[in-house]
């Protein structure tokens, strides 16, 4: 379990960080009653909540709405740090050579690549795996194009393929090109995530702390995937879904049961609120 910053008490808790897709709402991104009763009573005890997902940050209003969130939002995680109504705190870009050759990495993996620049979300065919049921999740359409074409203003280029041996290849040969000049990690089983280096969800931990004073030793996060591992070793205390990985789990203060048998409220209630 290694973790940058000490173990928080449940009264020293100040502010809950949790990821979307496979936490927060279930895999059939459903956020239950149950989920929004647990933010309500984070409130309640004056326990500031937010959330970080790969998805940008428009892609997150379902659940903004709901839990009526008031505080920063990191999208295309932690790329691009929004207020809830979308204005801009800050933004991370990739340079447009790194976008250029992570493009060629990916389409040398035989994946497809999708390219968010501004507020645009580009592929090259809408009836691609995973399109529509990504413009389902986010509730807004992709434009179809050339995703090379324009690359002044990259958030993040995300590798999508279904065959799940070849994307942790992906994630490997793009973390050894890149090195430390960019951040690249499976996001979902089938979609690995490049954005700038200083964009992750351990990065989200740290400017959260910049932005609203409170030390990441008083932070809480939740996640599933291996890009929620560089948070949970930023946080005080962390909390791994029961259908993350072996791997996963083991970087995590705890585990809670699976998103499906409402891991997010029980992780919540258990560790957080101290319920039996």
């Amino acid at each position: 379990m290694p973790q940058d910053a000490a173990k928080p008490s449940a009264s020293q808790i100040r502010l809950v960080l949790a990821d979307v897709d496979g936490t927060l709402v279930t895999k059939d991104k459903i956020l239950t009653p149950r989920a929004i009763r647990a933010v309500a009573r984070l409130r309640e005890r004056g326990i500031l909540f937010t959330i970080t997902s790969g998805r940008p940050p428009k892609g997150m209003k379902m659940v903004i709405d709901p839990l009526e969130i008031s505080e920063p939002i990191a999208g295309f995680n932690g790329g691009m740090m929004v207020r809830p109504d979308f204005t801009v705190i800050e933004a991370r870009t990739l340079p447009a050579d790194t976008a250029r050759r992570v493009i060629g990495i990916i389409r040398d993996h035989k994946a497809d690549p999708w390219v968010y620049n501004g507020n645009d979300w580009i592929v090259s065919n809408s009836e691609a795996p995973h399109v529509a049921r990504e413009q389902w999740t986010v509730k807004f359409p992709p434009v179809v194009g050339k995703v090379d074409e324009k690359l002044d203003q990259v958030v993040k280029i995300t590798g999508v393929s279904d065959d799940l041996a070849l994307m942790k290849r992906l994630e490997h040969d793009l973390q050894q090109a890149l090195g430390d000049t960019a951040s690249a990690a499976l996001s979902q089983p089938y979609y690995v995530d490049v954005t700038n280096r200083d964009a992750n969800k351990g990065g989200v931990v740290m400017t959260l702390e910049r932005l609203l004073g409170i030390p990441a030793a008083q932070m809480v996060t939740l996640g599933d995937q291996p890009n929620d591992v560089l948070m949970f070793r930023k946080s005080g205390m962390s909390i791994a879904m029961g259908q993350a990985s072996a791997e996963v789990q083991a970087q995590a203060t705890h585990v809670s049961t699976s998103c499906e048998e409402e891991g997010f409220a029980n992780g919540i209630e258990k560790y957080v609120l101290g319920d039996a």
